[in-house]
């Protein structure tokens, strides 16, 4: 199947793990996911309905395997200074903000400047958008996963 890249925007919040949180129950809950047992592809005695719980979508053998080709395939947000890891979000730094974007203040209109940052499979990114005045106004996910 490939890779899907994925972005999601979510209103600001200081604490960045619980927003990633809300936002992970958010598309669970609404189904918004790729769901490996569920696929046409399969004959219909082996499909299978969607889990009722994360911890039941990542007890899937499959799951584990394909992923969900959304931000269900990273858990946590990592710190800056840490080196990218799977499953996990990155905040964009302040460094890269100015050398993608040249500022530190991101707003929407930055996005396309930070997009590639996100440049590994099965990891994503994040970073704080503010409003014209400099206010902190969304979070801004994305990255790609799924197999």
């Amino acid at each position: 199947m490939g890779a899907s890249a994925w972005d999601y925007y979510v209103p600001y919040q200081e604490d960045l793990g619980a927003a990633l949180e809300e936002l992970r129950q958010s598309v669970f809950l609404a189904g918004d996911y790729y769901w490996v047992r569920g696929g046409d592809w399969l004959p219909e005695e082996g499909r299978r309905p969607r889990p009722s719980s994360l911890d039941e979508l990542w007890a899937d053998e499959w799951t584990q395997h394909s992923g969900t080709h959304s931000i269900l395939d990273v858990f946590h947000i990592q710190r800056e200074d840490e080196e990218p890891e799977i499953c996990a979000v990155q905040p964009v730094t302040a460094e890269e903000a100015r050398r993608s974007a040249g500022t530190e203040r991101l707003t929407r209109a930055h996005v396309p400047a930070i997009q590639g940052l996100a440049g590994e499979r099965g990891h994503g990114r994040c970073a704080v958008l503010h409003d014209d005045g400099g206010t902190p106004q969304e979070i801004y996910f994305w990255g790609w996963s799924g197999d």
